[in-house]
Formats: C-alpha cells, sequence, structure tokens
C-alpha cells in the first residue's frame, strides 16, 4: 500500500475540521444519496407507481395498470438524489484490499454494511462490477497507516479497518467491520469511494476511476451509548456530536446517514448498517 503523499504528514486535527480543506467548494453542485420510493424502484427493478392491486384487475383493466405502470415508471426515471459528495480527507490510501472482512484483529462492535450503488447516468439502475472502498478509525481513533495521530500507539500494519467490495449484478456488496471510535474535531464516521473500471489482482486492484467519494455517520444515541462502552471508553479524547461536526450537513441518508438495525439485544452485538449510494458514472 502506498500513503496518499499529499496529506500524509497532516495531523489529526486537520482532519475534515477546516471547510476549506475538506468540503467541496460551494459552488459545486453537491450530490445526493438515492432516497425512498425511487431507492426501492431502481434496486428491485420494480415499477414505482400506477399498479392496481392484484384481486381487481383483469383483462383491459389490467392492461390500463400495465400502461399506467409504465408510464409512471418513465416519468421518473432518471431522477436520483445523489450522495454529498466530500474530501476523502487526509487518511486514505491506494490499493486497498479488496476483502469482506476488513476487521483483522481490531477490537470493537460488529457492523455489517449493505450498500446498493445505483446510477444516475444509467436511468438510476443497479450499477455492477464497481469497487466499493470504506476506511474508518479503530475504537481507540487510530487509522492504520497513520497510528500515533490520536495519542494512542499500537502496531501499525497500513490495512487494518482499510478494503472494498465489487458490487454484484443487483449494485450491492456487504462489507463486514466494526463501530469507529472518535478521534478529535471530527463526529464518528467511515469514508467511502466507489471505483468503476479496476482490474482485480489476486487480493486488490489496479486502475480504475473514482465516481464518487463520501462519508458515512451514525445515529447519535446509539453512538453515545456505543462510545461510552469499553473498548471504546478507554479513548479518552474529546468527542464531537454529530450536530457540531464540520462535514455532515444534517441530510439524513442524503449526507451519508446510514440506516442501522441492532442485530441482538445489547449494542455489543452490533448491527446492520444499510445504504443505498445513488453515483453519476458519467
Amino acid at each position: 500500500m502506498t500513503g496518499n503523499t499529499e496529506h500524509h504528514n497532516e495531523t489529526l486535527d486537520s482532519d475534515d475540521n477546516q471547510p476549506g480543506k475538506h468540503r467541496l467548494d460551494k459552488s459545486m453542485k453537491r450530490r445526493r444519496v438515492l432516497i425512498g420510493g425511487t431507492a426501492v424502484a431502481a434496486a428491485g427493478g420494480l415499477a414505482v407507481a400506477g399498479f392496481a392491486s392484484a384481486d381487481t384487475i383483469s383483462g383491459e383493466t389490467a392492461a390500463s395498470a400495465e400502461a399506467e405502470a409504465s408510464t409512471s415508471a418513465s416519468a421518473t426515471s432518471g431522477v436520483c438524489t445523489l450522495n454529498a459528495e466530500v474530501t476523502e480527507g487526509p487518511y486514505s490510501l491506494d490499493g486497498a484490499l479488496v476483502r469482506e472482512d476488513i476487521r483483522e484483529d481490531k477490537e470493537g462492535f460488529e457492523v455489517q454494511y449493505t450498500f446498493t450503488v445505483v446510477d444516475q447516468a444509467n436511468d438510476c439502475a443497479p450499477l455492477a462490477d464497481a469497487l466499493v472502498e470504506i476506511w474508518h478509525c479503530d475504537a481507540l481513533g487510530e487509522y492504520s497507516g497513520f497510528v500515533g495521530g490520536n495519542g494512542h500507539q499500537e502496531e501499525d500494519n497500513g490495512t487494518f479497518l482499510r478494503g472494498g467490495r465489487m458490487t454484484d449484478a443487483n449494485g450491492q456488496c456487504s462489507i463486514t467491520s466494526i463501530w469507529p471510535g472518535h478521534y478529535v474535531s471530527r463526529a464518528v464516521h467511515v469514508h467511502m469511494r466507489v471505483h468503476t473500471e479496476v482490474t482485480l489482482t489476486d487480493d486488490s486492484y489496479t486502475g480504475g476511476d473514482i465516481i464518487h467519494t463520501g462519508q458515512l455517520f451514525f445515529d447519535p444515541d446509539i453512538n453515545e451509548e456505543i462510545q461510552a462502552t469499553s473498548p471504546y471508553s478507554t479513548n479518552t479524547t474529546k468527542e464531537t456530536a454529530l450536530a457540531d461536526d464540520s462535514i455532515y450537513d444534517d441530510g439524513g441518508a442524503a449526507s451519508g446517514l446510514l440506516t442501522l438495525t441492532a442485530l441482538g439485544s445489547s449494542v455489543s452485538d452490533g448491527y446492520k448498517a444499510t445504504l443505498t449510494v445513488g453515483v453519476d458514472s458519467a
């Protein structure tokens, strides 16, 4: 893995905390994540509206309903809301490992991510064969490749809590990791990039184009409980609340807020985290 030399010497205090450096210029159009009914239609291949119930349609009525559904789907086709596009921050590295589980030996509460990528440039259809890459800090707020930036000393192999998966024919991929810790100046978050046209190697990739760079965020109430629980509670650096984060703009899923489903009765049992990510491959 080769570090991003442009950002390698930046400190934690600078990570995404300077809007001039870590937000897109305000004159640029912000992308938004596909949400709501359009997401369901695009991901599942279903008509958006116009269907009558199965027990009330037959003959001409069925044909009419099908025509209305087709018209409605055509009218809404291509209207996607795209994910908020933000900087990758100073802790990105090139050449992520392509793997389903990125935890390695890191302690923390399991998070099972499922992403559905849809493409505005193709009428919001699922985007197959895209590499979805994520990376984030460990329970002590340390990034692999940059350990020590949050004041903790630990082994740094440059790969923990980094990796990606290729999307399938439905535009979906799953990645298993842990709930991130926190560090100075930022709310708890995960970084994401979506690549197209990559060439897979034995365990990584080469080439391709990055068509989306964003960040993912977590429910603040759940996060508060997690950060107060071991091993997260051993991280005594100051935490920034989601409402005070310099990147998250209170846009819900449109700004990367994950939908969470508990895997058990305790936060330590972990969560499923889902998001439909709208991109523009054009």
